[in-house]
């Protein structure tokens, strides 16, 4: 509850905006936002079914597809069903163990998709750079190894991000988290106190995954370009490269959204607002909450916003 001259208190709950700005379009977001969830579980679960059944399909190429899957599943059931709760029943409050929680599956299972990613680039790399030798190096035991370490390094990484705000983060100068989700940097702006550790621990999380990953996909990818151009005739090429088209793609569209969101982050956090407070009371000061009816905030380079964890 919040108490007044923008003192600190101990919440029992936090209150989710939604999209900020777009309050009044809540009802009609929830259509293209609901039909893209019954589409990715549908589809999601489609794949999963198909794998199993067909036999010719258990490859460690597929593992790792129904990992993905897996993967998005958890994602998608993480985030949607609160948020089309905020667009249909304006069911703002969230308690902080639920915000917690949510917090960890969305960034944990970031982080195992990444780490499926980098398994996959490596599955492509051998299949193409020494394919005499892939199906003795890359054998479904290997496969679920590999699945296996993501889902650990996963829980390893991100375990503590939701635990050390829990301990060491108990105030907050407000409980509104201008965000559709609990995620890490909105959290931890609204907290009292030093909250250095916890900005230090999330810049090097991001490190660690985003950075460490993409090099060492892009160094696997740029071995198999070379490999590739050694090819003796453009058919063949073009052959090799249609077996990487589908996950360069779903490279770019897991990277890029992440990358635009750390910079949205670090250069601003500002979104004009059709009113002048959102859920009838004034907003509390807080230098990274964006102010009332502004469009365009200039924010100052904070270490805390310069990773999405």
């Amino acid at each position: 509850m919040l108490t007044p001259n923008n003192a600190c208190s101990v919440p029992t709950s936090f209150q989710l905006t939604g999209i900020p700005g777009l309050e009044s379009l809540h009802i009609w977001l929830s259509i293209p936002f609901g039909s893209m969830y019954l589409v990715a579980v549908l589809g999601n679960m489609t794949i999963l079914a198909v794998v199993r059944m067909e036999h010719s399909l258990h490859q460690p190429m597929y593992f790792f597809l129904c990992m993905l899957a897996v993967i998005n599943l958890v994602l998608s059931t993480s985030t949607m069903p609160k948020l089309l709760a905020i667009f249909w029943f304006g069911a703002h409050n969230i308690d902080v163990n639920a915000c917690l929680a949510q917090m960890f599956f969305i960034h944990c299972f970031a982080t195992v998709e990444s780490g499926i990613f980098l398994a996959m680039a490596f599955d492509r790399y051998v299949a193409i750079c020494d394919p005499l030798h892939h199906t003795w190096l890359l054998t479904h035991a290997v496969a679920g190894r590999l699945e296996l370490a993501a889902l650990l390094r996963g829980v390893i990484y991100i375990g503590p991000l939701p635990l050390m705000i829990r301990l060491r983060l108990p105030l907050y100068q407000t409980q509104i988290i201008a965000h559709s989700y609990c995620e890490h940097v909105a959290v931890v702006a609204l907290a009292c106190g030093d909250t250095r550790v916890n900005n230090l621990y999330g810049m090097g999380i991001g490190f660690l995954v985003l950075i460490l990953d993409s090099l060492a996909i892009t160094a696997s990818y740029v071995m198999i370009f070379r490999a590739v151009v050694g090819l003796a005739t453009s058919e063949a090429r073009l052959k090799t490269l249609g077996t990487c088209g589908s996950h360069i793609c779903a490279i770019l569209v897991f990277y890029i959204p992440i990358a635009v969101s750390s910079l949205t982050h670090r250069f601003g956090h500002c979104v004009s607002s059709p009113y002048p407070y959102p859920f009838g009371q004034p907003l509390p000061p807080h230098p990274t909450y964006p102010q009332p009816n502004c469009l365009c905030c200039p924010h100052q380079a904070d270490p805390r916003d310069s990773s999405p964890y």
